[in-house]
Parts: C-alpha cells; sequence; structure tokens
C-alpha cells in the first residue's frame, strides 16, 4: 500500500531536524560568519502562519542579521501561536494593522500564492522591503510593476525559490562556463509527489503544478543554461477533484500536469516535468535518493544532480576523460530552501549581494505564464524578458 506523503506532513517531519541538526554556523549566517549590531539588524515581520512559516521562521530565528519584530495570519491564533514560540513580540490578524504597528524593514510574505501579488505591493507602498516565496506575483505584468515600484521607492523586492544559493548549482554552474561539457545541447529536470491535502489554493485558479513546482526547475534550468528565447508545453489535469482540509472536497481548475519545453541560446533545449499525481519510492524528503532529479548534456560530458534541487545530495560528473564519472558537491554547506529570507537579510544588513535576482523570478513567472498559453493555444511562445546571466561566475 502506498501512503501519502503531504507537503504538510512532512515539513512537519523535518521542522524539528532543521532547528537542530541542520542549523550550522553557514546556515545561520548564510553568506558569511560576519555578525551586525543589535541597531543594524534587520526588523523582519512575517505574514502567513502555516506550514511554511515552521520552516522559515527558525531559520530566521537563529540568523545574526535578523530582529523577528511581529507575525501576521487571516487566522490569529496561528499568528499567535508563532508569536508565543518564536518570542516574537507582537501578532495581528490582517495586514493593514501589522503595516500599523512596530517599525520593521522586510515584509517575508509565506501567505497563499494567489495573495502574493497584493500583499507584496501593499508592503512596498508602505515601504517595506519584501521576501516573497513563489511566485512574487500572480501575473509577469503584475510583477514587473511590483520591481518598478520598489525600485521607485528605494526598496528591495526578492522571490523564492534559492536554489542558485546552493553548493551544487554553484558547481554546475562552474562546470558549464568552464568548458567541462563542451557544447551544451541539451537538458531535463523532474519534481513532483500526490499533491498536498491541507489547502485547497495548490488547485484554484493561480494556483498549479507549475508555480508550486516546476517553478524550482525552470529557476535551476535557466540559472544554469541562461533565459529562455520561447517556450512550449502541454498542461493537463490528472485528477479532477481533490479533498481538501481547509474546503473538502473542491473541482481542480489549476494544472496538476505540465511538461513545459524551452529554448535557450545556442540552440540549447530543456525540458521540465511537474505534477501532483507523481509516486514518489522515496517520499518528500528524497532521503536515500540516488537517481538524478536534473540532467545537464553536452558534447563533451554529462552533469545529474542528485536529489531535488531545493534539497541538493551531490552532482555526478562524467567527461571524455572519466566516462565512468564522480560525484561531486555532496556538503550543502548550510543549503536549505527556507533560508531564501536569511540571506536577503543578510543583503540589508550588510550590502552582500545574494546570488538571488528579482528579474530571474519574473522571468520564471513568465515561463510559466507562456507554458500555459501554450498549452491552451498548442503554439510556441516567444518570450521578451531577460536577466543577468550568468547567475554566478
Amino acid at each position: 500500500m502506498t501512503r501519502k506523503i503531504t507537503r504538510q506532513t512532512f515539513l512537519a517531519q523535518v521542522t524539528a531536524l532543521t532547528t537542530t541538526t541542520a542549523l550550522t554556523p553557514a546556515l545561520a549566517a548564510p553568506q558569511s560568519a560576519a555578525r551586525v549590531t543589535d541597531d543594524k539588524k534587520v526588523r523582519v515581520a512575517v505574514i502567513g502562519c502555516g506550514s511554511v512559516s515552521n520552516m522559515y521562521l527558525p531559520h530566521l530565528s537563529k540568523s545574526p542579521f535578523v530582529t523577528l519584530v511581529s507575525t501576521c495570519d487571516i487566522l490569529p491564533e496561528r499568528a499567535q501561536q508563532a508569536a508565543t514560540k518564536y518570542a516574537i513580540p507582537n501578532h495581528y490578524p490582517h495586514i493593514d494593522a501589522l503595516l500599523a504597528g512596530p517599525p520593521f524593514d522586510l515584509l517575508v510574505n509565506l501567505t497563499n500564492m494567489q495573495e502574493h501579488g497584493r500583499l507584496n505591493r501593499q508592503a512596498l507602498l508602505a515601504g517595506k522591503h519584501v521576501w516573497s516565496e513563489k511566485p512574487m506575483a500572480n501575473s509577469y505584468r503584475e510583477g514587473r510593476e511590483l520591481l518598478t515600484l520598489a525600485i521607485h521607492k528605494k526598496l528591495r523586492i526578492w522571490g523564492a525559490p534559492a536554489v542558485v544559493q546552493s553548493p551544487q548549482f554553484a558547481f554546475m554552474a562552474q562546470a558549464i562556463q568552464e568548458g567541462k561539457l563542451g557544447r551544451v545541447s541539451a537538458a531535463h529536470a523532474h519534481y513532483g509527489h500526490l499533491g498536498p491535502d491541507w489547502s485547497a489554493f495548490f488547485f484554484e485558479k493561480g494556483g498549479g503544478s507549475l508555480p508550486d513546482l516546476g517553478v524550482y526547475n525552470i529557476a535551476t534550468l535557466t540559472g544554469l543554461l541562461g533565459p529562455a528565447r520561447s517556450v512550449m508545453a502541454m498542461t493537463s489535469i490528472v485528477t479532477p477533484t481533490r479533498n481538501t482540509g481547509n474546503k473538502g472536497p473542491i473541482a481542480v481548475v489549476a494544472e496538476d500536469n505540465a511538461m513545459v519545453l524551452m529554448e535557450h541560446a545556442n540552440g540549447t533545449l530543456s525540458h521540465v516535468q511537474c505534477g501532483f499525481n507523481y509516486f514518489d519510492p522515496y517520499g518528500h524528503e528524497g532521503k536515500g535518493q540516488e537517481k538524478p532529479t536534473i540532467s545537464v548534456w553536452g558534447t563533451k560530458g554529462n552533469l545529474a544532480l542528485i536529489g531535488y534541487d531545493w534539497a541538493p545530495f551531490g552532482v555526478d560528473l562524467a567527461t571524455l576523460d572519466d566516462e565512468k564519472g564522480q560525484r561531486y558537491a555532496t556538503d550543502r554547506a548550510g543549503y536549505v530552501w527556507e533560508m531564501g529570507a536569511s540571506v536577503v537579510a543578510e543583503c540589508l544588513a550588510t550590502g552582500k549581494e545574494p546570488f538571488i535576482r528579482p528579474e530571474h523570478a519574473l522571468h520564471v513567472l513568465d515561463i510559466i505564464e507562456a507554458a500555459r498559453k501554450s498549452g491552451d493555444t498548442g503554439q510556441r511562445v516567444k518570450l521578451t524578458s531577460t536577466f543577468q546571466w550568468p547567475v554566478r561566475g
């Protein structure tokens, strides 16, 4: 019998591990061992105190660059419980009250993805920097408007995922840039599970497997291979109804199955598949996984990322000079997927820029929109968005 592991269950299972053994000094200070005085720390407010906050808050609470000021949630008891657990002095039931409360510098937005654009805009208008879980907006156009607003107000906005921060991504990027693969021709990535059952928003309009799951792989492949020039895709709904914890049975509206083909520069093609209908024998945590989830091929070698890009275990590299290949970059060096807010807090406190860029997040969002358009029309969709590349040089 296959046991269904939901995202909520997974997050609950690994919270204890993350807050103890995983919080190495490198994790607590993602970019350096530097510290700042209390008056230089970044004052942080967290909005959205559901399951994802159980990963973010332990990480933020141990960052030497962060002072946690407030929590906020439309379910007041969740905001209160989170504030009590992490000794945060203030908690609120609505963003208006949060913004009117004690001052803070950075809003960490962990709400349902359909709310990201609206709440991020409200925070920017109130003079706050923003770290947003993915996606940072509900359309590419809205995301561009948010970035323009941030620049106009001399603020910063960033969007998850933080996959480009991992040592495994850095190794892969360096190998490609140094020509170890020769001319890169193709890449494949996949990520999926049986679907979350704790909230309906994943399956409603504005949700879907692309912004929840495919976003990781799209960020990684564009980060490695450069911006996509065009997209072709097919999307579908495999499971038309879902039983959700907060709304009971619902009709699925957003795609729960997707195949995305991207054209990069110099003839390079890449492919991402994602969905909420994937049995994974290793479970959501991926423990014991020895098979690649991302592969890159070139004329002189190939790379394979072992483990998901949000939780990588190493990189297998084979070349003409070493056809059998070896495993490299087995040390995560403190990298975890929930570190993004801590990374940008360090940036605000010290001026040390992260590898995460808002233009990259927006390009990924543009690809997701293009994939849906291609799936609806059967047409190849050209892209005009771009970002600074290579991400890590």
